[in-house]
């Protein structure tokens, strides 16, 4: 909260206020843990698909996503991670990239070319690193197909 209260010039206060209206408005679930609040969306919300794809598209990860979804192995999940799960414009897109038999080799040089299509760099994680605070998965297999 500290962070998007730096980043929009605005008191904690102000940030809890519209991060709890957003959640009355159902658009955010709200949980505890370990004495710390926690806020995701709410991926049940009927505008929910709407404005995860004007945020995906805005910060160009759509195209990536379809890239690397098309012609690199089975992706069971892609997840970006870090600053910009954080909401953080840093200019570094971590992208965790789960699957069976993914082509590494092929996502990394398709990583080198986004760079300079995103203006953005990129990096890939194949495995879940040890430690990250923030987790927005922007694709995940449908299991039931």
């Amino acid at each position: 909260m500290r962070g998007i209260a730096e980043e929009f010039n605005e008191s904690t206060n102000a940030i809890r206020k519209e991060l709890n209206q957003l959640t009355e408005a159902g658009y955010l679930l709200k949980y505890q843990k370990d004495n710390k609040i926690y806020y995701q969306a709410n991926t049940n919300h009927p505008l929910y698909h709407s404005l995860n794809h004007l945020v995906r598209t805005y910060l160009g990860v759509d195209e990536l996503v379809d890239f690397v979804l098309s012609r690199s192995g089975k992706i069971n999940q892609v997840s970006l991670l870090g600053d910009y799960a954080r909401g953080i414009d840093s200019g570094t897109i971590e992208l965790l990239i789960l699957g069976d038999s993914l082509d590494s080799v092929y996502l990394l040089q398709l990583s080198q070319k986004m760079e300079v299509i995103l203006n953005k760099q990129i990096q890939l994680y194949f495995e879940k690193p040890k430690v990250f605070l923030e987790q927005i998965i922007l694709y995940q297999l449908d299991k039931k197909k």
